[in-house]
């Protein structure tokens, strides 16, 4: 259940992290706090952790909770060889109780993305000649501002309906706000202008499922492979389609194939 050591779990019990009682015949019987803490320091060892490490940083943790304090209150993370607790949104060393900056990057998109968005018009205004330039702005505006990534990029492939690129990244936009069939339209004439995408192929085959279409998703798929035979989630989704096909022996071979790529020392 704890994928922990007898040795793991005595060494704790020595340090003091977790103090079982002794039952009639001697067995150690755990608290329910002590199998939480327990079940850390599992996680911790398996990512990493050095188990000396993690020992001495849970007797620590331990001593500075008080008894009564709900471990269901804390989140306890490995980041490389440090353990950091989360007592709601601070982070803390569990060595030294020290706290460390938090920096969510999704919370300073949000601040930063106004300020793009009012530099924009200038920008765009530098920029109108050509699809290539439509295209590198839409880009830079994916993370920011979507809507305007996506008109930019509408721009694009007004200018050069023959752009894959643009395509293919309008197609996303539009297929992540829900509207799948005109994500296919993009990414088959993506297609169209590069034979040779696999991008295009591959988004292709999500947008002809998200669209219950089977077979064309599982051509797009196939395509995708035969572009870019190592490309494992293409192998996967491929595996998905066949089961829905009722073909499970080809649905097999696409999952061994999936598994091949992603356990080969290169996927790793």
């Amino acid at each position: 259940m704890l994928d922990l050591s007898t040795g793991r779990v005595r060494a704790l019990v020595r340090a003091g992290v977790v103090t079982p009682t002794r039952g009639p015949r001697g067995a150690w019987r755990f608290t329910f706090r002590d199998l939480v803490l327990l079940r850390v320091a599992s996680g911790l060892v398996g990512a990493g952790v050095p188990a000396r490490r993690v020992v001495r940083s849970l007797a620590d943790l331990r001593r500075r909770l008080p008894p009564e304090r709900s471990l269901s209150e804390l989140r306890i993370v490995a980041d490389g060889d440090q353990i950091l607790v989360y007592e709601g949104d601070a982070p803390y060393e569990i060595d030294t109780g020290q706290f460390v900056l938090d920096f969510r990057v999704s919370d300073l998109a949000a601040r930063v993305a106004p300020l793009h968005e009012a530099a924009v018009p200038d920008l765009a205004s530098e920029v109108m000649e050509d699809a290539e330039s439509w295209y590198i702005l839409g880009t830079e505006l994916e993370e920011s501002v979507p809507a305007r990534a996506q008109a930019a990029y509408g721009e694009a492939v007004t200018r050069n309906p023959g752009h894959a690129d643009a395509r293919v990244n309008l197609g996303r936009l539009l297929h992540e706000a829900g509207r799948a069939a005109e994500a296919a339209d993009h990414y088959r004439r993506a297609l169209e202008a590069n034979p040779a995408h696999a991008t295009a192929a591959f988004n292709l085959g999500v947008a002809m499922e998200d669209l219950r279409q089977w077979r064309e998703a599982e051509r797009a798929y196939s395509r995708a492979i035969r572009l870019q035979p190592a490309l494992a989630d293409a192998h996967y989704n491929l595996a998905s389609v066949f089961e829905r096909l009722g073909d499970r022996q080809a649905a097999l071979r696409s999952l061994r194939r999936y598994r091949d790529l992603t356990s080969s020392p290169a996927a790793r």
